[in-house]
């Protein structure tokens, strides 16, 4: 496939993931839209734009890369690409919620593809890091990918992990922060400013890298350069992204991180991502 014919495909896909995960919303309106919105194109370009080394048909294959998602409640978006890729059977996207489905507003490892459960945030960085370490000691070359929101960065564990990271050259661990900016109920920087993020990462001596986390040709491109260097250090890709991405009533509301959208709604954004 050609480049051009690739990035062609990941837009239209990241397209029908949103309209994808607003209908799976109308099922079970308890999840987290507006967080699940904003990381639609980083899950595209790592499952369809040829960043993991996985398996479908053989989830839990020795030496795949390894993808810790610790925003977990933001998650839901990706339940429409496992099914898609073939890691379950798409007819369960239609049982979501419903007694005996294992498809549930936070994801769990009952789910083909999900590695961790990461309902409290925080966590899922130090896992990666033992996971990592591990990998290292048995002499496979695995990657470990982390998903972290911003807000999450908060959590004092994150940090540690961090400094683990660096002290254990662990260069085949990257870390992808979606810097949506917003946290459950404010702008980050209302609450704690996280700014400058990449110096903070530098200064635990972290390879860092800025993208835009909507364009998925820059995301994709990044997310090559990263994992294609080899320096003994770990790797942050810090993606700015906007939260609620793709549904007008949630995009730029400092609120929309729980805020509930009425049927007529969802029915009018999916209208306006066709």
């Amino acid at each position: 496939m050609k480049k051009s014919d690739l990035i062609n495909f990941l837009k239209e896909k990241a397209l029908w993931v949103r309209r994808e995960t607003l209908n799976l919303y109308k099922m079970s309106p308890g999840f987290r839209l507006a967080s699940s919105l904003s990381d639609v194109e980083i899950f595209v370009a790592l499952y369809y734009g040829k960043i993991l080394n996985i398996n479908p048909k053989n989830p839990n294959w020795q030496e795949r890369d390894r993808f810790i998602i610790s925003k977990g409640h933001g998650a839901i978006s990706l339940y429409s690409i496992l099914a898609d890729l073939g890691f379950f059977d798409k007819k369960e996207l239609t049982k979501m919620s419903q007694k005996g489905s294992f498809l549930g507003d936070i994801p769990d490892t009952r789910i083909p593809g999900f590695e961790t459960i990461n309902g409290a945030l925080g966590h899922g960085l130090g896992v990666a890091c033992g996971i990592a370490l591990a990998l290292k000691k048995k002499n496979l070359n695995s990657k470990v990918f982390v998903l972290s929101g911003d807000g999450e960065l908060y959590e004092g564990a994150v940090w540690e992990a961090v400094m683990f990271a660096s002290h254990h050259k662990l260069d085949n661990l990257i870390l992808i922060v979606d810097n949506n900016k917003i946290s459950m109920l404010d702008y980050c920087k209302n609450i704690i400013d996280l700014e400058p993020l990449e110096e903070k990462f530098r200064a635990f001596k972290w390879k860092t890298a800025l993208v835009d986390g909507h364009h998925i040709e820059k995301l994709r491109n990044a997310l090559k350069i990263l994992t294609g260097s080899h320096d003994n250090r770990p790797r942050v890709l810090i993606a700015d992204t906007i939260k609620g991405k793709g549904v007008s009533q949630l995009e730029g509301d400092a609120l929309c991180h729980i805020k509930s959208l009425k049927e007529n709604e969802i029915n009018k954004a999916i209208k306006e991502l066709k």
